[in-house]
């Protein structure tokens, strides 16, 4: 990266533009949560797209406009809502940017940049065959209850902005999964010239991304749970030669469930 400018990079998983309390942000605030982040290129997780439960918003466009991202991309890797019940298939994943219509309601993740991006790609990451309890309502009764949610499929977006390529990803929430699924990311990483930043919800904890991909860590701070947070998913990790990295953040957002992540790469 000699010569290049310094970038600063971002993460967060927006949980579908759910509040701290709990209702969905509507458009406009979820654009304001993001815009005081200041960054050049951020990855953005659990973003939805016509979905009833937020309103029918475009989220990743919506983001775009808080943060002045002129370009972006939203991977769908779900068509339909995920829900116990599979009322929902998987999207291929789908690629979209500005201007696309929303065809159904889709939900995955989106990349966001301020910058030009010279060339955009996708990889499918598939999923795993796990389960995950959590609370929900019942559509029948309205009652919480307890629910077992497949695992969707996952995938990775990468903006190539020059020297430097951003890739955003949202690993599965079971662990031998993401191992798998980041395995399979370090691979396709490999054919990439120029250093990578990897940014993303990894689901897996602390160090053990980093020592996986064989890259180094550029923020080192707990991200989840939000309010108080005691362990690290989320991650903004380098690989390849000639980066430094300055002005790492935690920062509690009012939107989703986990820290957002930031910092400053520039060359050596």
């Amino acid at each position: 990266m000699s010569g290049a400018p310094a970038v600063r990079v971002g993460t967060v998983n927006i949980a579908s533009g759910r509040s701290p309390g709990g209702p969905v942000l509507p458009a406009a605030e979820l654009a304001a949560a993001v815009a005081g982040l200041d960054v050049d290129v951020l990855a953005v997780q659990e973003v939805d797209a016509g979905q009833p439960r937020s309103h029918g918003a475009d989220q990743a466009a919506g983001l775009a406009t808080g943060l002045g991202a002129a370009d972006w991309r939203g991977a769908a890797t779900v068509a339909g809502t995920p829900d116990p019940f599979r009322s929902w298939t998987p999207a291929g994943p789908l690629l979209r940017g500005p201007g696309a219509p929303v065809d159904g309601p889709l939900y995955g993740i989106a990349l966001l940049s301020r910058l030009p991006v010279l060339e955009w790609s996708v990889l499918d990451l598939g999923s795993g065959r796990a389960r995950l309890p959590a609370q929900g309502p019942d559509p029948r009764t309205g009652r919480l209850r307890w629910w077992w949610f497949p695992d969707e499929p996952r995938a990775a977006v990468a903006a190539r902005l020059g020297p430097l390529t951003v890739v955003a990803t949202h690993l599965s929430f079971a662990p031998h999964t993401a191992v798998r699924q980041l395995l399979r990311l370090r691979r396709w990483i490999a054919g990439t010239t120029g250093p990578v930043v990897l940014a993303g919800d990894l689901n897996l904890p602390g160090t053990l991304p980093a020592r996986l991909l064989r890259a180094t860590p550029l923020v080192r701070a707990p991200s989840f749970p939000a309010s108080g947070p005691r362990v690290q998913l989320d991650h903004l990790l380098a690989r390849g030669d000639g980066l430094r990295a300055r002005d790492a953040a935690a920062t509690v957002l009012p939107v989703g469930d986990h820290r957002a992540l930031t910092v400053t790469v520039a060359p050596r």
